[in-house]
């Protein structure tokens, strides 16, 4: 692949991400708190979550059989499973654990990724393509079994996601998405354009498919949930703890941190996704960190609420620069989009968003926004999740291109036993590849969303 061919991937992908993420521009180090123009705009989320458990940070220096790195959905499942395991494990997380992209996305549970199973199967012949494609259409089930075997409180609804299309060319491509599916017993099926109009509540698009494995959730309650469920299986979790540093150790790993103190591991998961900073060398460097930006409106008035999504599936379009869509508990509406590749200074930075809320639901004029955030979503050139392993003891996962919350999820679960031999890993183990010229990225970033957006009006 060349150079502009990964820059024009990553962009259409960061572009096309279904959740928004964190949003701060720091890595590992990122604190909950930090000052910058984005803590003028909480997010929905940290307003309306259940109470977070106490994860104090690390006082003491200590040796574990694993430590992980990042306590977003990828840390804190793995953590979990190991645990259930038996195995004595240890999170670290530098801010509150979902203080960034586990807490800041649009709570859409979609499975699968954004490449359609059969080519998946070419890229990965045989069994591990088998096995991958199982693996990733099962992604939403390890969700909502979590959340139904702890009790997990977080406005959890399995309703389906709708992927509407706004021309005849991208409907003969769900076609095929959907017969590739249905062959592997997936419930999907096409929606003509009167069903995609009635479901969602909106004229703009000619048709669409509806996956339902697919849900939603409130996501920073999810992740607290889980939280919850780690530790109640045994597993230690320490926010506001910055790792500082990672260096192999007579066939262990030692694990710095900011406060001095230090973590003696057998093995290390690093999952710190768009906290991606250069404790690994090479690793920041593989993917792309883009902003998403999302609106809430006030909880709609019942006659509007009972037009849009009145079904309870979520949404999001199949545009290059997409929108996607939902309503929450409350009944707000929420819809997000790509955004500026610098943070927010002002709430002006989400008027493209607002402008395109109207224009898709005329029966919103009027409804007020109540809450407006953004953050940065973990793309990858390929658009396929990254689990690398480049030295004895040592696995990485990252970077999951708007599908986190099931794709996470489940991949904590396999890397938990993967870890402990009790299963073998499932998902492609692949080098770590450095984004050429990977500091331009914003420069042809901001032409990619240029290009995308004339190709959309063209379609």
């Amino acid at each position: 692949m060349t150079t502009r061919e990964h820059a024009r991937l990553a962009a259409h992908d960061a572009m096309t991400a279904t959740t928004g993420v964190r949003s701060d521009t720091a890595g590992n180090g990122a604190r909950r708190g930090d000052a910058g123009p984005i803590g003028a705009f909480p997010s929905l989320w940290s307003a309306t979550a259940t109470p977070a458990l106490a994860t104090p940070a690390l006082h003491a220096s200590r040796r574990v059989d694993v430590a992980v790195i990042g306590g977003g959905f990828t840390g804190v499942s793995a953590a979990l499973h190991l645990a259930e395991a038996g195995v004595d494990v240890c999170v670290l997380d530098a801010g509150e654990p979902g203080w960034g992209a586990s807490g800041r996305n649009g709570g859409q549970v979609i499975p699968g990724l954004k490449h359609d199973p059969d080519a998946l199967m070419k890229r990965f012949p045989g069994e591990q393509g088998v096995a991958l494609v199982d693996m990733i259409g099962g992604a939403a089930d390890v969700v909502f079994d979590l959340i139904a075997r702890y009790g997990i409180d977080c406005d959890a609804r399995r309703e389906g996601w709708i992927q509407p299309a706004h021309s005849a060319a991208m409907l003969a491509a769900q076609r095929m998405r959907v017969a590739q599916w249905r062959t592997r017993g997936a419930p999907v099926e096409m929606l003509d354009r009167d069903a995609v109009t009635s479901r969602i509540g909106s004229p703009i698009y000619q048709g669409g498919w509806i996956d339902r494995r697919a849900g939603s959730l409130h996501p920073l309650s999810y992740l607290r949930g889980l939280v919850r469920a780690a530790t109640g299986q045994g597993a230690t979790i320490h926010g506001n703890t910055q790792v500082t540093g990672l260096r192999a150790v007579v066939g262990r790993w030692q694990v710095s941190t900011a406060s001095g103190h230090t973590i003696d591991a057998a093995r290390v998961l690093i999952a710190t996704n768009g906290y991606t900073d250069d404790l690994w060398p090479g690793l920041r460097r593989t993917l792309i960190a883009a902003n998403s930006f999302i609106v809430a409106t006030a909880p709609l008035p019942e006659h509007i609420a009972a037009t849009v999504l009145p079904g309870g599936e979520v949404a999001s379009d199949a545009r290059r620069l997409l929108l996607y869509f939902r309503k929450d508990a409350a009944g707000r509406l929420l819809l997000g989009g790509r955004g500026s590749f610098s943070d927010p200074g002002s709430a002006s930075a989400w008027r493209h968003l607002e402008r395109a809320l109207v224009r898709l639901f005329p029966q919103t004029q009027g409804v007020p926004i109540e809450y407006r955030w953004a953050g940065r979503v973990a793309v990858t050139p390929d658009a396929m999740p990254h689990v690398h392993a480049p030295a004895p003891g040592l696995t990485i996962s990252l970077g999951y291109n708007g599908r986190g919350i099931a794709m996470a999820t489940a991949l904590g679960r396999e890397l938990a036993g993967h870890l402990t031999g009790h299963s073998a890993l499932r998902f492609p183990v692949t080098p770590i590849r450095p984004i050429p010229f990977h500091d331009l990225q914003r420069l042809y970033f901001s032409a990619a969303v240029n290009w995308y957006r004339v190709l959309d009006q063209l379609s």
